[in-house]
């Protein structure tokens, strides 16, 4: 065959793949898989002008409390968008949490919304709390870890059934999860922030390659109320470490809003969000709570001071972080701090963002709705309490919250 014949092949077969390749290029344009491709999210950038976050405290069974002003919040952004598919993960740019609150921060980052969470709750609560036997729920602790494990395990996972990484890309916003190192005694407030430092891809110790549902229970891990979480990592260097973890609730951080406050914005963490009220907001979500003093008991016995250290400590550190978000930021809703400076609901020209924190102290009122449904009292692991904190907490949800307090309308 002469070859000017194949050079009129090839040009033939050039011309024809090109054609396809553009055809193919088209249809995908109308399918939309192009603008997929330029428009798949970087968790890290905030694409509208102000960064939102949004945190949750530890509070055992309560998160279902909680969870009544997230739901409220997703309510109201769905109105006004118009979208009743919204999900606070479409929302928020930074969601964290410590202890339940990571449990709840974690569902939300995954895409799920507010109503899917708490019949997650409601569905695995007896699974989660299932009891010691006798002997180590009086001398180690009353829960066993197998029940919330298998939950935690069996939910994230990735779409081929491997286990998901807190490197995830089925996480769909920054995730705060603050869990503490019992080996070494330090608060670990984790981020799947790409660019924070123990997040390098090229270092043998990358926390991104911890699975998720690891963390998530190593944040839950209540000292007294399950074991630790016994979680092998990898140093700087590739050497293998193992370490204990337990509740982050046992650190300052069991309210963590000012924590990501400071992890979005000290440039040591690597992500650098700028501050302003017009350039980012914080939502504080606390789990409800009762009036810690003793009354007119002026004196305790060994036994009964020990019993209250823990939740007096941990309301006290709540308290802290929560003042803190208000004097650095304008607070637009909050209840009062105390009778001396009150709620420090009030504008604020050099304010570093917008600022409400939403939780609730029980009323007198409150707790005898509650004694009707319950005698076990109202613990962190009661769970006939949960129809109540749902209606209780709805209810005030309704009552309280409002964009305007963390959004311009």
């Amino acid at each position: 065959m002469p070859k000017f014949i194949y050079g009129y092949m090839i040009s033939g077969i050039c011309l024809f793949l090109e054609g396809c390749f553009r055809h193919t290029w088209l249809l995908l344009e109308l399918c939309g898989y192009r603008k997929m491709i330029h428009d798949m999210k970087d968790i890290t950038d905030v694409q509208s002008g102000r960064a939102r976050l949004l945190s949750f405290d530890g509070g055992g069974i309560r998160g279902l409390f909680a969870l009544q002003y997230a739901k409220r919040i997703e309510s109201l952004l769905r109105t006004k968008t118009g979208n009743p598919e919204l999900v606070l993960a479409d929302h928020f740019h930074y969601i964290g949490g410590t202890s339940t609150g990571a449990i709840i921060a974690a569902f939300l980052s995954w895409g799920l919304a507010t109503e899917e969470i708490e019949i997650l709750y409601r569905q695995n609560a007896i699974a989660m709390f299932q009891k010691s036997g006798w002997t180590k729920r009086y001398t180690s602790h009353k829960f066993v870890a197998a029940g919330l494990t298998d939950f935690l395990q069996n939910f994230f996972v990735e779409e081929d059934g491997s286990a998901a990484t807190f490197g995830s890309d089925r996480l769909k916003t920054l995730l705060l999860i603050v869990t503490r190192n019992a080996s070494t005694g330090s608060p670990w407030p984790l981020s799947n922030n790409p660019d924070a430092k123990y997040n390098n891809p090229d270092s043998p110790g990358n926390n991104l390659q911890i699975p998720l549902w690891q963390l998530v229970r190593a944040s839950t891990a209540a000292p007294t109320f399950f074991p630790p979480e016994i979680l092998e990592v990898k140093g700087e260097a590739g050497e293998k470490m193992v370490f204990a973890f337990e509740d982050g609730g046992v650190t300052p951080f069991n309210n963590p809003a000012y924590l990501m406050k400071i992890m979005a914005t000290l440039p040591e963490y690597n992500l650098g969000w700028k501050t302003g009220a017009d350039r980012m907001s914080i939502v504080s979500i606390g789990t409800g709570g009762m009036k810690l003093g003793r009354g007119n008991r002026f004196f305790l016995d060994v036994l009964s001071q020990a019993k209250n250290l823990p939740s007096s400590l941990i309301g006290s550190f709540q308290q802290y972080q929560d003042l803190l978000c208000r004097v650095h930021g304008e607070c637009r809703y909050g209840p009062p701090i105390d009778g001396e400076i009150g709620s420090l609901t009030r504008p604020s020209e050099n304010s570093q963002y917008l600022y409400a924190r939403y939780d609730k102290i029980f009323s007198p009122e409150d707790l005898k709705t509650a004694e009707a449904v319950t005698k076990q009292g109202f613990t962190l692991d009661n769970l006939e309490l949960m129809d109540f904190l749902c209606e209780c907490g709805a209810a005030h949800a309704e009552q309280v919250v409002k964009l305007e307090h963390f959004d311009e309308v």
